[in-house]
Parts: C-alpha cells; structure tokens; sequence
C-alpha cells in the first residue's frame, strides 16, 4: 500500500505539469491586450504596460514565462490580483467558502443520491422508483443555472424556506440551498448510478448463493450488495469533484457567494491570467489529491483488490 501511494504521488508530478503548462499557454496565448481592463476605461500608460511586462516576463518566450511561474510558485508566489492583493491571499479568503459549498453538495449526493437509488433498486418497479426516476429525469434535463433561478423563487422567495443569498462568512444554514443547487444534476446521476450497479449485483452468483443458505436478508444487502455496488459510485463522486468546483462558477453567481467560483470568474473577465491559472492549478490539485484517496477507498470496500 505504502509503495502504492508513492507511485501516485509520484505520478502527480508531470500530470501537474503537463496540466498546469497547457492551462497557463491558453490563459496567455489569447489574443488581445492583457491589461486591457487593468486601468478602467482609459489606456493604460506605456510605463504601466513596461513594467509589468518586465515582471510578468511577457517579452520572453512562452516555455520561459512559464519557467518563471513554477520558480515563483515554488517559492509560493503566485502573483498579484489587479487590485493588489496576492492571489495566495485572495485564494485564502474565497477557497474556504467555495470548500464548505462543495462539501453540503457532496453530502447531497452520498445521503440522498445512494440513499435513494438503493431505495429505488429495492422497490423496482413501484410508485417510488418511478417517481424518483422521472425526478432525476428532470434534475439532469435542466441546466443547474435554472435549477438555481427556480429553487430560489419557489424555496426562498414564496415559501420563505431558506435564504435567497449567503451572507458573509457563509454560514452552513446559508449554504443548504445553494448545495443542493449544485448537486442536483450529479445527485440524479449518483441516484441512477447507485440503482443500475444494485440491481446488478443482486443478480451476481455470490448474492444468489448467500440467499440460498438462508443468510438474513439485511446482512446480505449490507456486506455482499451494498458496498461491491459502491464502487462505481465512488468513482463518479470523486471524478465529480472537479465539476462541482468548476459548476461552483454558475452556482455561487446565482446565490450571490464570494467563493472561488466568484474570483475565477472576475479574473477570467478581466484577464487577470495569474489569478485563472493560480487557481485553476489549485482545483487540479484537488482533484488527483481526491482520486487518490478514492482509490484507496477501493480496498476498504472490497477486500479483492490488493495495491501491491
């Protein structure tokens, strides 16, 4: 397991890279003028564009512009923000919000996508599978920013039941409604997931030979069906990490939430590429941090699978 989980590290490294060099040659390569919105409505001056063109390295290639930007981050610098604050720092404030966010959408999605496609597998057939079928149908046929619009009128507005915005801080209570926004599309993917690889593995021999020796019936669903259905749907979940931080954009301009969604968005705007690609390097992180740690999760829910 040790040698494992080092390979992994390991193999981070040039999918970092590789990632993070593509991500920063896009962000420069577009044409236009960079700090075309860096001075408001007039041209910036030709000393502001000289100097920070000498230190932004622009006048140099683009493989040593992007030599430099690892030398800094190495260093932990990862540049300034157009209003000059360090990206360090204004990732430091947005990235908490955005985690808290993604957190109640994931919890959405483990309680009641596998709550419910396990229910739905159970009941094949009945007024709940259908029921919760046609539910998804619709969750995955409407944009999440109409999920949004719509959950905010009906659910805050006319009923009163939650916040209509997140105020600061982003209290937990704030965020129900805007997680369960973000998790609609995957939670309905998560609840057909779920109910496919039940039924399937009901069906497996080992399932048929536990019932025919008589084996309770909850024992059965808890250690021979339930957790060899999870895998795919661990799968799923921590491959949707990424997409719940990347939809996090739409959702949290709905909602009104200063989170990295909110700070990627304004720096992809104003063309503020040290912000896009700091950040972005961030989520990419997270992202193979997180399908590590899904892997692993692998052995613990089925003992066949050895990392040797």
């Amino acid at each position: 397991m040790g040698r494992y989980v080092v390979r992994r590290l390991l193999m981070m490294i040039p999918v970092l890279l590789g990632t993070t060099f593509l991500i920063f040659t896009m962000a420069w390569a577009i044409p236009g003028d960079p700090f075309a919105s860096r001075c408001g409505q007039r041209p910036c001056s030709d000393a502001f564009v000289a100097a920070e063109t000498e230190r932004l390295h622009l006048d140099k290639p683009l493989p040593v512009q992007y030599a430099y930007f690892l030398g800094n981050m190495a260093k932990g610098d990862f540049g300034t923000t157009s209003n000059g604050q360090t990206v360090l720092e204004a990732t430091e404030r947005a990235f908490p919000v955005t985690v808290k966010l993604t957190t109640v959408a994931i919890t959405f999605e483990l309680v009641l996508g596998i709550g419910l496609g396990i229910v739905t597998a159970l009941r094949r057939g009945g007024y709940l599978d259908g029921f919760f079928l046609f539910t998804s149908l619709v969750a995955i046929s409407f944009p999440s920013f109409v999920i949004g619009f719509v959950a905010q009128y009906v659910l805050g507005v006319k009923l009163g039941l939650f916040s209509v915005t997140v105020g600061s801080g982003a209290p937990w209570g704030d965020l129900i409604l805007p997680g369960f926004v973000l998790a609609a599309l995957s939670l309905a993917y998560v609840l057909r997931l779920t109910r496919a690889s039940l039924l399937e593995t009901l069906q497996a021999d080992h399932v048929r030979t536990a019932i025919a020796k008589g084996l309770p019936r909850g024992m059965i669903l808890r250690k021979h069906v339930v957790r060899n259905s999870l895998i795919p749907v661990l799968t799923y979940i921590g491959a949707d990490v990424g997409a719940l931080l990347g939809g996090a954009i739409v959702t949290e301009g709905v909602f009104n939430i200063q989170g990295i969604g909110g700070l990627l968005y304004h720096a992809m705007r104003i063309r503020e590429n040290a912000t896009v690609v700091s950040v972005t390097t961030l989520v990419v992180l997270i992202i193979l941090i997180v399908n590590l740690l899904v892997d692993l999760l692998y052995a613990r829910l089925d003992p066949r699978i050895r990392y040797e």
